[in-house]
Order: structure tokens, then C-alpha cells, then sequence
């Protein structure tokens, strides 16, 4: 049974979203690489939201409310989870966190674990009412379906 994951990380005001951009791009490949060797991830996505719109599409707006969505669906438990985000996937963290509301001083991750995972608990939108839910068509683990392509 899958699990979700939805990380809402508000953006210091001012920060350009052409630099959260150029970051996510250049971390891109780490991420998919990392995410492929951790194998319980069935999916993955990064957002960059503007909660000042009203269909919260990211512009240019001098009144833009940044927010950084990090959204995924894995196997196992939490801590699990948490852990493997920081072995595997801390230097995207770290790379992101910079832009993020106390997010600098949770870098690096691998020296605030603890902390880290407090942060990703409190802006877990996917663990806050009323987002609970979560429908899921099969039952299988990532493994399982890798080993049955």
C-alpha cells in the first residue's frame, strides 16, 4: 500500500522564481537517479506555486506567494521515507531549502534529521485534514512491479 506525500514549503518573500527554476532544473537529474535507487517511490513531482493566484499558477507578479510543492507516493513507512530523502536525496534539499521559510536552517539535512523531519511533518499537507485521502488502484509495491515487467 502506497503512502502520499505532499510538502507545501512556503518561499521567502522576494526570492526569484527564475532561481527556484534554474535549481530545479540543475538537481533534475540527481533527483530521478536518487529516486530510482531508493525503489519504493511510484511517483514524484516538484511544483513551484503562486498562492496569490487564483489557480495558483506561478507568474511574475510583484505580489507572488511562492510555494515550493514536493509530492510523491512511496512504499513503507514514513521514517523510512525520511531517511532515504536524506541519504539519497539531501543535496536536493539542500539545494531547495535556501529559498524556503526556515528552511536555511535545516541545511544540510544530514546534520538536522531530526529537524528536517519535523519541518516535512508540518507541511505534509497529505497528513493534515481534511487531505487524508488517498485512492489507489493497486496494492503492489514499486518492487513488485518491477519484477513483474
Amino acid at each position: 500500500m502506497a503512502s502520499p506525500l505532499t510538502l507545501l514549503m512556503p518561499v521567502i518573500p522576494g526570492t526569484s522564481p527564475e532561481a527556484i527554476a534554474a535549481t530545479l532544473a540543475q538537481y533534475q537529474p540527481v533527483l530521478d537517479a536518487a529516486l530510482t535507487s531508493i525503489g519504493t517511490v511510484h511517483y514524484a513531482r516538484t511544483l513551484l506555486l503562486d498562492a496569490a493566484t487564483p489557480n495558483l499558477q506561478p507568474g511574475l507578479e510583484a505580489n507572488a506567494k511562492y510555494v515550493i510543492a514536493v509530492i510523491t507516493e512511496y512504499d513503507g513507512s514514513f521514517d523510512a521515507y525520511i531517511q532515504d530523502f536524506v541519504s539519497q536525496v539531501g543535496t536536493v534539499f539542500d539545494a531547495l531549502l535556501q529559498f524556503v521559510v526556515g528552511g536555511p536552517a535545516l541545511i544540510p539535512v544530514a546534520n538536522n534529521v531530526a529537524a528536517f523531519e519535523a519541518f516535512i511533518t508540518a507541511n505534509d499537507a497529505s497528513e493534515h485534514q481534511p487531505n487524508t485521502g488517498l485512492y489507489q488502484a493497486y496494492t503492489a509495491t514499486v518492487q513488485q512491479i518491477l519484477a513483474a515487467l
